[in-house]
This record gives structure tokens, C-alpha cells and sequence, in this order.
């Protein structure tokens, strides 16, 4: 051997070895398994919300809309209050409304395209709220707007 050489197998290693870089992929892997699932039923729980803070405020603005004018219909027999026939593109629910003189149901109704299929809630005039469908596998519970799978509600 000549002076200065070192021989190949002395030398240190760098970098990692593929048992490392498969138990890293691994690890990755179970963390991506429990964080997706949970991200999309924080996601579907947000649109729910959204849909009730969307029929509470129109609850809300009918009942001002009686104080001020005694009947819940406008000149022409619609809803008093304006609300959006078409969602929007950030809106995971339709909200319809009809009324009476002395009756009003609106109602949020999900867009299928959203990931909000078969979700339907309601309120009317008497601030009943009433969920009237939920995709298969929910549970549903009377007088209340079901918000998770297991039947708990707001």
C-alpha cells in the first residue's frame, strides 16, 4: 500500500442506507393514512357549519323582515329576503326559501359536485330545524341539524 492511500473499505460512509430510507416511507405512510381522513371529515364538518350559519342568518333576517312588515312574503308572494337560488363557487349547499304571509322554510340542500351529496336541512318560521337527509351510513336525530356521522347535532 503506498503512502496516503486509503483503502476503500476504511473510508467513512454517507447518506442512508435503503433500509433507513424505507422505514422513513413507511412512517410517512402511516402519518398520511390518519391525517388525510381526519382532514376530510374537518373539511366536510366546516361545510356542514356553513350551511347552518347560512339558515340561521336567513332565520334571522326573515323574523326581521316580519317585525318590519308583518307578513313574510314581498309584493309578489316570494320570500321576503333575497336569498340565492344558485351556489356560488366556493358554496358547498343551495339555499331555497318559500314562503306564506304567516309561513317560511328555508332550506340548505347539498351540491353534489362539493362532496355534499344527500345532506338537506331546514328551518322555518317556529326556528325548528329539522335535518331532512343524510348521505348512507349517518345517523339522523329529530329537531336538530345533524352535524356527524354518529347522530350528534347543533
Amino acid at each position: 500500500m503506498t503512502p496516503g492511500h486509503v483503502p476503500i473499505c476504511s473510508r467513512p460512509r454517507s447518506g442512508f442506507t435503503i433500509i433507513e430510507l424505507l422505514v422513513a416511507i413507511a412512517i410517512v405512510g402511516i402519518l398520511a393514512s390518519i391525517a388525510v381522513p381526519s382532514y376530510g371529515a374537518y373539511m366536510m364538518r366546516s361545510r356542514l357549519l356553513d350551511a347552518i350559519a347560512k339558515l340561521s342568518d336567513h332565520h334571522m333576517r326573515m323574523e326581521q323582515y316580519f317585525l318590519d312588515r308583518r307578513t313574510y312574503v314581498d309584493d309578489v308572494g316570494n320570500c321576503g329576503i333575497a336569498v340565492p337560488v344558485t351556489a356560488g363557487s366556493a358554496d358547498s349547499f343551495v339555499v331555497a326559501c318559500a314562503a306564506t304571509a304567516k309561513t317560511y322554510r328555508v332550506t340548505a340542500t347539498g351540491i353534489a359536485g362539493k362532496g355534499m351529496t344527500g345532506f338537506a336541512y331546514t328551518i322555518d318560521e317556529a326556528g325548528t330545524r329539522v335535518t331532512l337527509s343524510l348521505p348512507k351510513g349517518w345517523s339522523r336525530t329529530a329537531d336538530c341539524w345533524t352535524v356527524r356521522p354518529d347522530g350528534t347535532c347543533v
